[in-house]
């Protein structure tokens, strides 16, 4: 029986609560992955918290089982290897096998797509993240084709820097280039759960900005 529960892979960090906040806010119930839940702290009978690691195929079936949506926003951990890819087929695999299309997740500007037409400061932060983190950013881009070749309904947003602010600034979503050096936490967040509703940005990878 299909619910309009959400499954949410990563809920703590500088920003994590914004997003199970605005889901509260809309009215839904949600299912949160976390590896170290005494590390998170809102308290709401629509959060139903799972420990657990994205790693684990098993933690990650437990988790979207019985949910609608998937919403993931994982960071990768210090001193781990990269985590996207693996995360990602865990995901897919899952959502698969529970009927689910819906997944809509978060990543870098380093991302690339063939529909891009990135400015130079944004091509610079791509060489700098490529030459600095270059592991990382490489499972970042895998992570895209890894979407790109599967049937869900997804959406990667692509970022400039998160400030952990509650205010919220004129936002814009583009799908060529990123035209602003940051986005509000409050902006993010409230973008990423309109987008449970709206097919707008069905399996593309729009820049979202204040500016």
């Amino acid at each position: 029986m299909k619910t309009n529960k959400i499954a949410v892979i990563g809920g703590t960090g500088k920003t994590g609560n914004y997003l199970v906040r605005e889901l509260v806010k809309k009215g839904y119930p949600m299912k949160l992955l976390l590896r170290n839940p005494q590390n998170f702290n809102v308290k709401d009978p629509l959060i139903e918290i799972l420990k657990g690691d994205a790693r684990d195929p098993e933690a990650i079936d437990t988790l979207i089982a019985g949910c609608s949506a998937v919403i993931s926003k994982i960071g990768q951990p210090v001193g781990e290897e990269p985590i996207f890819t693996d995360a990602t087929n865990n995901i897919i695999q899952s959502m698969n096998s529970h009927g689910i299309k819906r997944y809509i997740t978060i990543t870098g500007l380093n991302v690339d797509t063939p529909f891009d037409h990135k400015n130079d400061k944004v091509k610079a932060a791509t060489e700098w993240m490529y030459q600095n983190y270059p592991k990382t950013t490489r499972n970042k881009q895998d992570e895209y084709e890894i979407l790109m070749n599967s049937n869900l309904d997804w959406t990667l947003i692509r970022l400039p820097l998160i400030i952990p602010a509650s205010e919220h600034f004129e936002t814009e979503a583009n799908l060529r280039d990123c035209l602003g050096e940051k986005i509000s936490a409050a902006d993010l967040y409230q973008f990423l759960v309109s987008q449970l509703d709206d097919t707008s940005f069905i399996r593309e990878c729009p820049f979202l900005y204040n500016v």
